[in-house]
């Protein structure tokens, strides 16, 4: 049976660098090491080893050790570092869901409910904005953040007709739900909770827009304003 990844929103921001994805590429074909993922995409064994590693912490990549040489005994070397893909999923949907996302925060936010005597709720957006915060600092920019949590983001029509407008300042729509079914039918608790993680978002990609709850039928509740003034 498929495990899951242990933790969604790291794996997530793991791969919103392209370099790290390319490597993840890589260690689903084969074990690599630090020398030969180095080799094959051209960069410096140090960067290799650290986005190699950021992957194995987000559960993407498992980790052992061998002498590739074949040698053993004094002499042989010491073993080297190999990675290789997980028997973990990510699963995609079209269009864009995570709800493996939302069950994780929904998880989490129970336990730290119990664990400090919290609502459900407060422990819920409170996880939603760290989750989102986490997602965020592997990004470029909000709209680059937003895509890869599968929002769909676009320009509000009067911003998107504006070409001398800086695309950093454009109010955003989000043309996708990623927890469409469940904000169906928990409508409050789920907008919170995503209200907070595109919060996250923002804040970590240092963007100056304001996300709000603006529910609209047929696209995601949350809007991206700019601050006044």
């Amino acid at each position: 049976m498929t495990a899951l990844t242990p933790n969604r929103a790291e794996a997530v921001a793991a791969l919103a660098d392209p370099q790290r994805r390319e490597l993840y590429r890589l260690a689903t074909e084969r074990p690599i090491g630090r020398d030969d993922a180095a080799a094959a995409l051209g960069m410096p064994r140090s960067t290799a080893a650290m986005n190699l590693d950021r992957l194995a912490d987000a559960g993407l990549l498992t980790v052992s050790y061998a002498r590739r040489s074949g040698r053993t005994g004094p002499g042989a070397g010491r073993p080297a570092k190999l990675y290789r893909a997980a028997d973990a999923e990510l699963a995609a949907t079209i269009p864009e869901r995570h709800y493996e996302l939302a069950g994780a925060l929904l998880a989490a936010a129970a336990e730290d409910a119990d664990e400090r005597g919290v609502p459900v709720r407060e422990a819920l957006d409170a996880g939603s904005f760290a989750a989102g915060a986490a997602i965020g600092a592997g990004c470029a920019d909000l709209e680059e953040a937003l895509t890869l949590c599968g929002y769909a983001p676009r320009a509000q029509e009067s911003d998107a007709a504006d070409g001398d407008r800086d695309a950093a300042s454009r109010d955003l729509v989000l043309d996708n739900c990623p927890f469409h079914a469940l904000a169906t039918r928990h409508t409050a608790l789920i907008c919170g909770a995503n209200l907070e993680l595109v919060k996250g978002l923002a804040t970590a990609t240092d963007d100056a827009r304001t996300p709000v709850l603006a529910r609209t039928a047929g696209r995601c509740c949350v809007e991206i304003h700019r601050r006044p003034g």
